[in-house]
């Protein structure tokens, strides 16, 4: 068993053990980003849609700074939707250092091109930059209706990134639309914030989860969505449907680790829904027995996490498992890192996978020398 997948299920046992409420961990989600989804890797051009049903989710922004894409958007936004929930004001402050900010996020500061601290920035002032439009069009009944509004209506990031421990002399601030924030707190979408950060790492996973949090907590009858309909509304990204079947059904099985109550299961042309408790419920549940040997969840089939939204080449999924073995102990996370930084200087290899387990192979050899 992977460590990751070891990772996934002691999360996945605690957050069965622990109520989100009692943990303080009950976060939200915009719901218009729960019926239709942003990115998951960088786009060409500054326009961007998906569709669920009759309902159309465009995304647009500046050609200079370009669309939000990947996992850090999507915490963003659950941290910005959360932060107006429990305030009640559109004035956020986000956090009184870099470092700080990130914690909130689970992410751990590491600088040059490839690091977090970059890509945090960057994908902050992607978000803040953009528009978002929501159509709906019943072509049955004739009904035709929409929206569209900024997310930011002001930000000022004051942070240092050279100094991300060090407190700036004002605050970095965003100020939230106002058709956004009354949407975001009027009809936010209950999700557990643990089960965010264990699947961080995957964009797809994220969007599933918050997908059947949302679905599943007004579904009254079993109902299956054909696979053509899914890959409209989550994956724009693959070119067949077979391939984006097999990448839904996989990163399912991670989201189901953290979320067994939901009842959902491959069906005869798609996903088969059925009614399923809420993962974060609207109420406190009556207290459940503690079981001291808990049942273990079955494997994922692709060990998380999975980067999905990096820039440069993509690695495959097996590449990691591959680059664990050849230097055993490392961080092979961090070592992607290095060798993105690395390569940005030496230029693309031919055959990323096979570079990047040979440059970690290279560390581990003089690291133990």
């Amino acid at each position: 068993m992977s460590d990751d997948l070891e990772k996934i299920i002691r999360e996945s046992l605690a957050i069965e053990a622990q109520e989100a409420q009692e943990a303080g961990a009950v976060g939200f989600m915009a719901r218009a980003l729960t019926q239709a989804t942003m990115p998951h890797r960088k786009s060409i051009g500054n326009e961007f849609s998906r569709r669920n049903g009759g309902f159309e989710l465009t995304i647009l922004s500046p050609s200079s700074v370009g669309l939000p894409y990947g996992s850090i958007p999507r915490l963003l936004m659950s941290w910005l939707t959360t932060e107006a929930v429990r305030t009640k004001s559109p004035v956020l402050e986000l956090g009184p250092t870099l470092s700080a900010f990130m914690a909130e996020l689970d992410l751990v500061p590491t600088g040059g091109r490839w690091g977090t601290i970059t890509r945090l920035k960057d994908q902050i002032e992607r978000l803040f930059c953009c528009m978002v439009s929501c159509r709906y069009h019943d072509e049955a009944g004739g009904r035709i209706g929409g929206a569209g509004f900024s997310i930011a209506k002001e930000y000022r990031l004051w942070w240092n990134p050279k100094t991300p421990d060090q407190m700036p002399l004002w605050k970095s601030t965003v100020t939230l639309n106002t058709d956004f924030f009354e949407e975001v707190t009027e009809r936010p979408v209950p999700v557990d914030m643990r089960a965010l950060k264990a699947l961080k790492r995957s964009p797809l996973a994220l969007d599933i989860y918050c997908w059947l949090t949302y679905r599943l907590s007004y579904l009254r009858k079993p109902t299956e969505i054909p696979w053509a309909a899914l890959q409209m509304q989550f994956g724009a990204d693959y070119g067949r449907e077979r391939d984006f079947k097999a990448a839904f059904l996989s990163h399912l099985r991670a989201v189901h680790v953290l979320y067994p109550e939901a009842h959902v299961e491959e069906g005869e042309r798609g996903l088969l829904l059925k009614p399923s408790r809420p993962h974060v419920a609207t109420r406190k549940p009556p207290a459940l027995p503690f079981l001291k040997n808990p049942p273990e969840p079955e494997p994922l089939l692709l060990p998380l996490p999975i980067y999905e939204d990096q820039d440069g080449p993509h690695l495959r999924t097996a590449t990691y498992e591959h680059a664990k073995r050849a230097a055993p102990g490392w961080d092979v996370y961090e070592l992607e890192r290095q060798w993105r930084e690395w390569i940005d200087k030496k230029g693309p290899p031919q055959k990323p996978d096979a570079a990047f387990v040979a440059f970690c192979r290279k560390k581990a050899a003089r690291g133990n020398s």
